[in-house]
C-alpha cells in the first residue's frame, strides 16, 4: 500500500469517526412522534418442517430460531444468548385455524377459571369452549437478545403445551440463582442473569418437533445491558409494552404437536 493509499484510509477513518460522533449527538432524533403502538415486538419462534419460512426463506431449516420482525435466522444448536426481563402467563382464546382473523379472541389472566369452562375433543390436545374456540395456556418470556457484539434487543419467547415444562424449568432456574451479598445469599433480579437458549429434537406418539433447551451462563457483565434489561422489565410491568399474538400464531395447523 502506497503513501497515498494510507493517507486515503486515514482520511476515510477520520470522516467515519466524525460522522459517528454526529450520530451520537443526534441520538433519538426523528422518533418523537412514536410510541409503543408504533413498534412490533419480535417473536423468537422455533421453525418446524411446516413453518412457512422453511422453503420460502433462504437458509431457513427446521430447528432454527427465527426473529419474526428482523427475519434473522439463528442456528438452533448454537443457540442465542438472552437476558430474561419479565414473565407473564395468561390464557389466550383463539378461533379454530382458518375460521377467524388470526388474532386472539380474548386474553385471560393466569388467575382466571376459564379452563374450568372447557372440554377436550377426542384425539386433540386442546381445551375447547362451547362456542368452538379453544384456550391456550401460554407462558410469555420477555427477553433481551444479545448479538455477537453484546448489543441487546427486546423480544418475546412464547412457550405452550409441551414447552410449558421448559418454561417451568427456566422459571425454577431463575428463582434458584443466588449471589452472595453483604447479608448473605440473595436472589438477584431476573434481568441480572444470562442464559443460552438452543433447540433440541423431541418426540411423542404424535410425531417429532424441536423444543427449547435452557442453559444458565452467569451474571450479566455489561452495565449497559443491565440498564437496558431493567428498563424493558419496568416497561412490561407498567403495561407499556403491547404485543400482537397474531404474529406468533403464524405456523399452519398441525405444525407441531404442542
Amino acid at each position: 500500500m502506497g503513501k497515498a493509499d494510507v493517507a486515503e484510509v486515514k482520511t476515510n477513518a477520520n470522516a467515519i469517526a466524525v460522522l459517528t460522533n454526529r450520530f451520537e449527538e443526534d441520538a433519538q432524533s426523528g422518533f418523537a412522534g412514536m410510541n409503543q403502538d408504533d413498534f412490533a415486538l419480535p417473536f423468537l419462534r422455533l421453525l418446524t418442517n411446516t413453518s412457512p419460512e422453511v422453503g420460502s426463506l433462504d437458509g431457513a431449516m427446521p430447528g432454527m430460531i427465527y426473529n419474526s420482525v428482523t427475519g434473522e435466522l439463528f442456528d438452533g444448536k448454537k443457540g442465542i444468548l438472552v437476558v430474561p426481563c419479565a414473565y407473564v402467563r395468561q390464557y389466550i382464546e383463539w378461533a379454530p385455524r382458518g375460521s377467524g382473523s388470526g388474532a386472539p379472541i380474548a386474553y385471560y389472566p393466569s388467575t382466571s377459571d376459564i379452563l374450568s369452562k372447557t372440554h377436550r375433543v377426542a384425539g386433540e390436545n386442546k381445551d375447547y369452549l362451547d362456542n368452538g374456540n379453544y384456550i391456550e395456556n401460554t407462558a410469555n418470556h420477555y427477553v433481551m437478545v444479545l448479538d455477537a457484539t453484546g448489543i441487546p434487543s427486546p423480544a418475546l419467547i412464547v412457550m405452550k403445551s409441551t414447552q410449558l415444562k421448559k418454561s417451568r424449568k427456566w422459571n425454577s432456574m431463575m428463582q434458584s440463582a443466588k449471589l452472595m451479598g453483604k447479608n448473605g445469599l440473595y436472589t438477584p433480579p431476573m434481568y441480572s442473569q444470562t442464559y443460552r437458549l438452543s433447540t433440541v429434537k423431541e418426540s411423542n406418539d404424535k410425531g417429532q418437533w424441536f423444543g427449547w433447551e435452557v442453559e444458565h451462563i452467569g451474571s450479566v457483565e455489561s452495565e449497559d445491558v443491565y440498564v437496558a434489561a431493567k428498563s424493558f422489565a419496568d416497561s412490561i410491568n407498567a403495561g407499556d409494552v403491547k404485543v400482537s399474538h397474531s404474529d406468533e400464531q403464524a405456523a399452519p395447523a398441525g405444525a407441531t404437536p404442542f
